[in-house]
């Protein structure tokens, strides 16, 4: 028989026990909900800069040469991923002609979807591009009806109506009104879908000829920049940029330098943020936080630049902002029944 020492000595070891190994859960728990935040945090900042700074480079400073940032801002995201992968960081699949010859219709559609945004964001304000962008959802839901034979409930088709809505009343009340810049934007919400619906059925044919038989996001975003590249160049010289270039003094102002790569740094950090933040949480969150992160994007681009604006058009943006929130709920309902 033990002494009564050691049994209230082993009762007291077991609880210490006990109570460190509630202390490790917790930490645990604290660590995957600070991950998911973190995460979430950073895919907001990465993607609302992103498009403010753009913004500033293309109106306030005035550049005239939309293909060259695209350009610049691609050959970066290559850079930066080429050594991430030299030194192990990340894998990527090797560029074989193979992968090319299937990749190269996506990429054409990619580089045309990203110079149409350059070019509609130089023209309209930042509140007005959010608002107008979910034109793309409109059509995506179409193209995926009539390629996909995929049928949606009736509250995504609510939701989508009322995005056309808000597209149109935000449009006839919207103060700067630009027509250059709002056909820019159309064409860019038909190359957008038009690329979501493309890219989903070649990466299934990519994956085949790859090494690994998988086509990661890294080995995208590389094959993406990359192939963009000579295309970005045979356009500056289609579009004459290359004698604006010459003389703009733009290229002479550090600042401007500064601005050009810290976008390329966060078009990259879109697509690395996006992919820890969608693998921390899933589909339906990251679909409800992107549309819910639009709303702080639209008002800090109305503040920061100053846009002209009405109670009637601001109502619009409002609305169409809260569609597209609609919409993120009803996609997520939609999922969830399938």
């Amino acid at each position: 028989m033990k002494p009564l020492g050691n049994d209230e000595s082993d009762l007291e070891g077991c609880k210490l026990e006990k109570d460190r190994d509630k202390t490790v859960r917790s930490n645990k728990m604290v660590k995957i909900h600070n991950q998911a935040l973190l995460s979430g945090i950073a895919y907001c900042i990465s993607s609302c800069g992103m498009i403010l700074v753009n913004k500033l480079v293309l109106s306030s400073y005035d550049f005239n040469a939309g293909i060259s940032l695209m350009l610049y801002q691609n050959f970066v995201s290559v850079v930066i991923v080429s050594i991430l992968s030299l030194f192990g960081m990340i894998s990527t699949e090797p560029l074989t002609w193979r992968l090319i010859k299937i990749w190269l219709p996506v990429n054409v559609i990619f580089v045309g979807m990203l110079i149409t945004s350059m070019f509609s964001l130089k023209y309209i304000n930042v509140a007005m591009v959010t608002v107008l962008k979910n034109v793309t959802n409109v059509i995506t839901a179409l193209g995926e009806m009539y390629i996909f034979n995929k049928h949606h409930d009736n509250k995504v088709w609510t939701a989508l109506f009322l995005m056309i809505i808000s597209a149109i009343t935000g449009g006839i009340t919207d103060l700067s009104f630009h027509a250059v810049g709002y056909t820019w934007q159309i064409i860019n919400c038909f190359l957008t879908a038009s690329y979501s619906l493309t890219l989903r059925r070649v990466m299934d044919t990519a994956k085949l000829v790859t090494k690994s038989g998988n086509l990661n996001e890294f080995s995208m975003v590389l094959l993406n920049n990359t192939l963009s590249l000579p295309l970005g160049v045979l356009l500056i010289f289609v579009f004459n940029e290359v004698d604006y270039l010459s003389k703009t003094p733009l290229l002479r102002l550090p600042i401007f330098w500064f601005l050009m790569t810290f976008s390329g740094f966060l078009g990259l950090a879109i697509s690395f943020t996006s992919m820890w933040f969608l693998h921390q949480t899933g589909a339906t969150t990251y679909s409800l936080v992107g549309s819910l992160n639009k709303i702080p994007l639209s008002i800090a681009g109305i503040l920061l630049f100053k846009v002209p604006t009405s109670l009637e058009n601001s109502a619009s943006i409002l609305f169409g902002l809260l569609a597209g929130v609609f919409f993120a709920r009803a996609k997520m309902r939609e999922r969830s029944q399938a």
